[in-house]
C-alpha cells in the first residue's frame, strides 16, 4: 500500500517526524547523562551563590514569622539553636534548597530536552516555552505560600501559646516547616503544565479531566489538610482553593491542546483513506488494461 502524502495543512506534523526523532536505548542513556550533568552543573553553581547569601535568605524567610510575632505581641523576635553545628547545617540546607529554586529554569530545561525526543517537531519547538513556564510557575506557587498562606498559618500555631510560655523557635524546625510548605505550593502550581503535556500526548482529555471535576475538589481538600500542618480551615483552604483553580485551568488548556490534536488525526486519516481509494482504483485500472498486479499490493 503507498503511503499517503501528508496534507499542507498538517505538513508540520508528518508521522515520520516521530519516527525519526526516536534514538537507540544507549543513546538515550547518554542523553539523560549529559541533562543530568548540565542541570547538576547549574545546580551546583546556584547553590555556591546561595551559600554565599545563606543569612540573607533565612532573615527573609524569617519575616512571616517576625509579622505574626508582633501581631500577637509576643516580646522581642528571636531564633535560637540546640547545637553547635546546627547554623551551619542551616545554612547548608538553605544553601541547598533555594539553589533548586533559582537553578530550577536550567532544572526544567533539561528535563524537557530530554523529553522532547520522543515528541514531534512541532511539540519539540515548545520545549523552552514549557521549561519556562515551570521554573516561573514553580517559583510562582512558593512566593505564593510566602506572600499569602505563611502568615497565616504561623499566627494560627502562635495563638496556642499561652501568655506564661516563652515562644523559642529553634532554626531547623522553622527552616523545615518554611521550605516543606513553600515546594508544596510550588509543586502543586505546576498541574496546569502537567496536564497540558498529558493532553499532547493524549493520555488525557478534557473531556475525562471535567468529569473527574467533582472527584478533584474532594482530594485537592484531602491534599491540602496532609500538606498543611495546621488544622485550621484557612490555611487548608489557601492550598486547596488554588489547586482546584489550577485544575479548572488545565481543563481549558487541555480542551485547546486536545481539539487541535484530534483535528489533525482526522485530517491525517481523510488523507489516508482518500490515498487508499485512489490506490484501489489505479490496481482496478491496471486489471481492467490488463497489466499484471502483484497480490502483495491487492490489499484493501
Amino acid at each position: 500500500m503507498a503511503a499517503a502524502k501528508t496534507p499542507p495543512d498538517v505538513e508540520d506534523v508528518p508521522a515520520t517526524e516521530l519516527e525519526t526523532s526516536r534514538m537507540p536505548f544507549l543513546s538515550h542513556l547518554r542523553e539523560l547523562r549529559d541533562r543530568v550533568r548540565n542541570a547538576a552543573i547549574c545546580f551546583v553553581l546556584a547553590f555556591v551563590v546561595c551559600f554565599l547569601f545563606n543569612e540573607e535568605i533565612f532573615n527573609w524567610l524569617e519575616q512571616p514569622m517576625r509579622n505574626a510575632w508582633d501581631t500577637k505581641k509576643m516580646g522581642d523576635f528571636h531564633v535560637v539553636y540546640t547545637t553547635l553545628t546546627e547554623p551551619f547545617w542551616v545554612g547548608m540546607s538553605i544553601a541547598l534548597w533555594a539553589g533548586i529554586f533559582v537553578a530550577s529554569p536550567f532544572i526544567f530545561y533539561q528535563l524537557w530536552r530530554f523529553i522532547a525526543p520522543g515528541l514531534y517537531k512541532k511539540e519539540q519547538r515548545i520545549t523552552v516555552a514549557f521549561a519556562g513556564f515551570s521554573a516561573v510557575f514553580f517559583v510562582g506557587g512558593a512566593l505564593f505560600c510566602y506572600f499569602f498562606v505563611l502568615p497565616n498559618l504561623y499566627e494560627f500555631l502562635l495563638s496556642y501559646s499561652e501568655k506564661d510560655q516563652q515562644a523559642m523557635i529553634a532554626m531547623q524546625g522553622y527552616l523545615d516547616l518554611t521550605r516543606d510548605m513553600m515546594l508544596a505550593f510550588g509543586a502543586v502550581f505546576e498541574l496546569p503544565l502537567l496536564i497540558t503535556f498529558l493532553s499532547m500526548v493524549g493520555m488525557v482529555t478534557h473531556r475525562g479531566l471535567w468529569k473527574f471535576n467533582r472527584w478533584f475538589v474532594v482530594i485537592a481538600f484531602i491534599v491540602g489538610a496532609i500538606l498543611t500542618p495546621s488544622p485550621d480551615v484557612v490555611s487548608q483552604i489557601m492550598m486547596a482553593g488554588p489547586m482546584i483553580a489550577l485544575y479548572n485551568v488545565s481543563i481549558i488548556l487541555s480542551w485547546r491542546v486536545t481539539l487541535r490534536r484530534e483535528a489533525r488525526e482526522s485530517i491525517l486519516k481523510e488523507q489516508e483513506r482518500i490515498a487508499d481509494e485512489k490506490e484501489l482504483a489505479e490496481r482496478k485500472a491496471r486489471r481492467a488494461r490488463g497489466e499484471r498486479v502483484d497480490d502483495d499490493d491487492d490489499e484493501e
